[in-house]
């Protein structure tokens, strides 16, 4: 079950961080966040599909939009950082997941991100709307 410890309606993915993603100051290369929310989202949406049969969840989505904020650099270390997402928004044929990639203790907050998602239909290859059972699975992780 999704750990939801940090907020109403989160799901948390802890992400190992690799010495290959760090800059010559031994941050995160900021181009690698984007890998880290790629990750934590397609842990949520597999588990998520798996959960409530909305298979489509997985595989059928292209990214419409990332917006990302760097709050703070995040340093190497051998202890994954958690990542925090849930479903800001849901549309006939799109939805939104808003992240934070953070530490607890001491709280600090090192990057805010929403990703934007349409599902589409690679078989007919176009986009296509949110089903009944995708919408019922998104909605259990609507939160703020």
């Amino acid at each position: 079950m999704p750990d939801h410890s940090g907020g109403h309606n989160r799901h948390v993915y802890h992400c190992p961080l690799r010495w290959g993603d760090m800059d010559a100051l031994g941050h995160v290369n900021n181009g690698r966040y984007v890998d880290y929310l790629q990750d934590a989202r397609v842990d949520f949406l597999f588990r998520t599909a798996k959960e409530l049969g909305a298979d489509d969840l997985e595989t059928g989505l292209l990214v419409a939009r990332h917006e990302v904020q760097y709050r703070a650099p995040l340093v190497y270390r051998p202890e994954p950082v958690r990542i925090e997402l849930w479903i800001s928004e849901i549309k006939a044929a799109s939805f939104t997941v808003d992240y934070e990639i953070l530490d607890l203790e001491p709280r600090t907050l090192y990057v805010e991100a929403r990703t934007r998602l349409v599902p589409f239909d690679f078989a007919a290859n176009r986009l296509r709307r949110i089903s009944p059972v995708e919408k019922a699975a998104l909605s259990k992780l609507v939160g703020s």
